[in-house]
């Protein structure tokens, strides 16, 4: 039962009963509705802002969980990272260098990936730096994968050809030199016979007699033969494939053609003085991909270790040269 309120009225000097009209008490009633509902959205969003919903715990349940398998992956990635590494410095340092073949430049291996708005999808989250970082290194290790199959495949094509390869390489002296003493000058800077100023000799010099054979250092295909009266004179150069030419100078008879397929040790000529030379003797030199380097790097198929040292003691020799 509602209880009865009452007001004094100091004109009557009496307590008079409170009596509520029917606006009166709606007015009552909406004030309680409105302090009630603000202070239920005062608490609704306290409890929302500090107390997680059972949806919302699942959710960052899940967000830890998947915050625990991105930093494993990462650890993954790196293992994965340091293998590829040591794939890449194996086949660079060690089968490329057997097979002859330049090492993959770095530049080529680690080429960026895609656009600048590859991973744009991905931004905005409250973890996108990680997700965005290992999907780099993802992408990353990938193209990595890619050139480091696509290197395995020219060497197993360069492994195929690896007996020609063998063939080819100019492994053997240009002279039978079972005499020592025929080295006359070396690789590198020597004193001009004729000009007497200290030149780059980019070959190496072998003395002997007029008409002495000269070999063929390994197969391939003679490419040029000419007959000049200055310079390197009656000369030949072999295209020994796998990036090798060979040059023999100062000849005084030609044995090939400009085309001829010739063996390592097939004989192709012999021993002159025509040219810019001081002396008989065979001027000979090896280049490889464009560039002239020493000879006595080769010669390991004809010689013992004893005769090889032997000759690159002579060939070091800061001598005259004889062109």
């Amino acid at each position: 039962m509602a209880k009865i309120k009452y007001k004094y009225n100091p004109s009557t000097l009496n307590y008079e009963k409170i009596q509520l009209t029917v606006k009166d008490r709606l007015k009552k009633g909406l004030t309680y509705l409105l302090v009630g509902m603000f202070f239920a959205g005062i608490i609704l969003s306290l409890a929302y802002t500090f107390i997680d919903s059972p949806k919302e715990l699942v959710l960052k349940r899940e967000n830890a969980q998947l915050q625990q398998k991105y930093t494993l992956l990462n650890k993954d990635l790196g293992l994965l990272e340091r293998v590829l590494n040591d794939i890449e410095k194996r086949d660079d340092n060690i089968y490329r260098v057997i097979f002859e073949a330049e090492p993959i430049s770095a530049n080529v291996r680690k080429a960026g990936v895609g656009g600048v708005n590859r991973y744009s999808d991905l931004e905005g989250f409250n973890n996108s730096k990680l997700v965005i970082s290992t999907s780099k290194r993802l992408d990353d290790i990938a193209k990595r994968m890619y050139v480091q199959t696509k290197s395995f495949d020219e060497v197993i094509e360069m492994a195929k050809n690896k007996e020609q390869l063998l063939a080819s390489i100019p492994a053997i002296q240009p002279v039978a030199n079972k005499d020592m003493k025929r080295v006359a000058s070396g690789f590198g800077f020597r004193i001009h016979p004729i000009y007497k100023v200290s030149k780059m000799h980019a070959g190496m010099d072998f003395s002997a007699p007029v008409g002495t054979d000269i070999f063929s250092t390994g197969d391939g295909k003679v490419i040029q033969v000419i007959n000049a009266r200055s310079g390197y004179g009656k000369h030949v150069v072999i295209d020994h494939g796998f990036g090798y030419r060979t040059l023999y100078a100062h000849m005084s008879a030609i044995d090939v053609k400009r085309g001829q397929k010739v063996k390592r040790g097939d004989v192709i000529g012999k021993i002159g003085n025509t040219g810019t030379s001081s002396g008989p003797h065979l001027h000979y030199e090896v280049i490889k991909d464009g560039k002239k380097i020493n000879p006595a790097n080769f010669y390991f198929n004809d010689l013992t270790p004893q005769e090889y040292d032997l000759m690159i003691e002579l060939s070091s020799h800061a001598n005259q040269s004889f062109d």
